[in-house]
């Protein structure tokens, strides 16, 4: 007998043995031929849902992920009650009974979506009293004919004072639902059904007029699922026809270049393929996607050039991206995650999670930039337009600055916490994002579960210091056995990961963006370790000058910059900073494209950080040592904005050195497309 014919036999053996305790399966999408029992999906006749979310608190953050949620709580966002006069409470028309007073807008709402689920995922009972009150407001607020909210917005706001203006409604209802869904309450549900009766009732000729309510009216129709996947009203059907027929057009072109519109509206048409059920829906996401990161997003960190608009001939490393656009899109993700199953949306999230989100704040997140570019040598306030769009200070870290994003930014780290976990159709539960996290939630069939409506309990802990190691440990948690299946993610950049089941390896052979399921009887204290090989890859951006991103896993690595804050603006209590490089930055890589990788950049594995803060550029715990040479002419532009990347290979007569690259999430001087040195005729000269 064979060698190859004898280690067949055996793999095949040894999957057998280990099938007769545990059904190992994989499968791109959780199927749909089930109907969770236990959990809220979409209800008929929308498109059944792949992946559910779970109800707020039923995933508990742990780890990196809980440091970001409690910084964030004592950071800018959980006091921004004291920065910001959006919210100063005397006279605000969000906690007046009668909805007249000041600050009408979106500042209030933008927050606390954000604010109130950061306090819920925390259980932060000062933060959880607080959002009450503007809830409660809220609740109050609503008027007989169903509008709730400023009276404002109600008759009209900006240059149009006939028609309403429902945009700052649509995300106070994100709030909304997160609250009822923590608590429970049912006037959450009867405000709804009232407002949007009324929404129904506003005649077609001054519904959703231009600009902003009708560009991110897919909000309002996301909502509307919402309520009717609670009550099954059909008019509510009927309304989000009249969103889909009204609202700015993302089924057929990209109607707006603002960055925050793409970021948060290119989803739009996959919202309307639960009710449409065409597939053309889901195309024409996919293709606004396509055709805004082919032109604009061909740098590393997952976003693209938009600061503040889209612009042709702007679409270089050095662009930005703002705040808003980073966790509007990773919430975009979130729900084509959900809406889809496909895991492409899930390591498209992580991409801007862990490389661009972070460097938008300062490591305390106690101030934030509006403009996050993947290259960036000095962080100041002066005005760099027209490199950078808009004019005035764009770059420097300000918690009384940037209006939008500094309200909306607070929704980023919780809405990924609520969605670490969901359920799926089976009533299984699916690890979809890794962080350490304890889950808490009801699976299998409930008929078996005797004294129970739905399901059996259990609790899954997750231990890991992922996206900055590859195992995963998982410990099953149950009162007694129950059978259920448990579905793993494998991300799109991981070739071959491996799995052990209570200590026992398990062959798996699982292709990138698919899950694995174990489907066994799960008995209290079964162990699962899922290792997920992280490799060192390049990544190159040819229409960027052929420049090239080093990749580790889900991780970008950008230069290690010597960075030095200097206050310059702000109070005692809340100052603001520039932050000015003091190391070199003009560097390109040594690239040498006939030897290995792993012979080229060393990986150091340093030690975790003491508070648990690893987005932080000296506090890193990974590090990548790499050949670069110094190149002469890459400097500032006369606005001090970062020069533009030049066509590579360039030609470098400065001595090879050794440099450090840190994950770009942790660094906020950063080049993550570097150029790389080449010698010849087909090197550049850099002009």
């Amino acid at each position: 007998m064979s060698k190859t014919r004898i280690i067949l036999i055996t793999i095949i053996l040894m999957f057998f043995v280990t099938s007769l305790s545990a059904s190992i399966r994989v499968v791109p999408v959780p199927p749909t031929i089930a109907t969770n029992d236990i959990y809220v999906g979409n209800a008929r006749p929308l498109t059944a849902s792949p992946l559910i979310k779970l109800p707020i608190g039923a995933v508990k953050a742990d780890g990196w992920l809980r440091r970001q949620l409690e910084l964030q709580a004592e950071g800018f966002s959980g006091r921004l009650t004291e920065i910001s006069k959006f919210l100063k409470k005397e006279g605000n028309a969000w906690l007046a009974a009668d909805g007249k007073g000041d600050s009408p807008w979106e500042e209030m709402p933008y927050w606390l979506k954000g604010f109130g689920d950061m306090g819920y995922v925390l259980g932060d009972k000062r933060i959880i009293d607080e959002t009450k009150v503007w809830i409660e407001a809220m609740l109050n607020s609503r008027q007989s004919d169903g509008w709730f909210g400023p009276l404002a917005n109600k008759t009209g706001a900006g240059d149009n004072k006939k028609a309403p203006d429902l945009w700052p409604n649509m995300v106070a209802l994100n709030a909304l639902q997160s609250y009822y869904e923590y608590t429970g309450d049912p006037r959450v549900l009867e405000l709804m059904q009232e407002y949007f009766k009324w929404e129904l009732a506003v005649p077609d000729e001054i519904f959703l007029p231009p600009f902003w309510q009708q560009q991110r009216a897919g909000d309002n129709m996301a909502s509307v699922y919402w309520l009717y996947n609670r009550t099954g009203q059909e008019s509510l059907l009927q309304l989000a026809e009249k969103i889909q027929r009204k609202m700015a057009n993302w089924t057929e072109t990209v109607p707006s270049w603002h960055n925050v519109n793409i970021a948060q509206c290119f989803r739009s048409p996959a919202v309307f393929y639960q009710q449409a059920r065409d597939p053309y829906f889901l195309q024409a996401t996919e293709r606004n996607y396509n055709m805004i990161w082919g032109l604009y997003g061909q740098v590393p960190g997952g976003m693209f050039g938009g600061d503040e608009n889209c612009r042709r001939g702007y679409y270089g490393p050095r662009q930005g991206i703002e705040t808003c656009a980073s966790v509007e899109f990773m919430l975009s993700c979130e729900m084509l995650l959900a809406i889809t199953g496909d895991l492409t949306w899930a390591d498209r999230c992580e991409d801007v999670a862990f490389n661009t989100f972070p460097p938008a704040l300062t490591a305390d997140l106690k101030a934030l930039h509006y403009v996050v570019s993947p290259n960036v040598c000095q962080l100041d306030s002066k005005n760099k337009a027209p490199g950078i769009q808009n004019d005035g200070d764009m770059l420097s870290y300000n918690p009384h600055s940037y209006r939008c994003c500094q309200h909306n930014v607070a929704h980023g780290w919780p809405y990924l916490a609520e969605h670490l976990w969901m359920a799926t159709p089976d009533n299984g539960l699916a690890a979809v994002f890794y962080a350490a996290s304890e889950v808490t939630a009801k699976v299998g069939d409930p008929s078996r579960a005797s004294g129970s409506s739905g399901g059996q309990q259990v609790t899954l802990k997750a231990k890991t210091q992922y996206p900055f190691e590859d195992t995963i440990q998982l410990t099953v948690g149950t009162a007694k056995s129950v059978q259920f299946p448990l579905y793993l993610r494998v991300p799109g950049w991981c070739e071959k990961p491996a799995l052990r089941i209570n200590g026992k390896k398990t062959v798996v052979f699982a292709e990138p963006r698919t899950f694995l399921v174990i489907d066994r009887q799960w008995k209290d204290g079964d162990t699962l370790e899922l290792t997920l090989p992280m490799e060192l890859k390049l990544r190159y951006w040819i229409r960027n000058g052929n420049t090239a991103s080093v990749n580790r896993g889900p991780l970008t690595y950008a230069l290690k910059i010597g960075e030095k804050y200097v206050r310059h603006g702000g109070t005692d209590a809340w100052p603001a900073f520039e932050v000015y490089p003091t190391t070199a930055w003009n560097y390109g890589l040594v690239i040498d494209a006939d030897k290995p990788l792993n012979t080229q950049f060393e990986v150091k594995k340093k030690g975790w950080p003491k508070d648990n803060q690893p987005f932080e550029a000296q506090a890193a715990p990974i590090e990548i040592r790499a050949k670069a040479k110094k190149i002469a002419n890459w400097k500032p532009d006369s606005l001090g904005l970062i020069g533009e990347v030049q066509p590579s290979p360039i030609k470098s007569d400065e001595p090879a050195e050794t440099v450090t690259l840190i994950p770009m999430g942790a660094a906020r001087l950063r080049i993550s497309a570097f150029p790389w040195i080449g010698e010849g005729p087909n090197a550049h000269e850099w002009q």
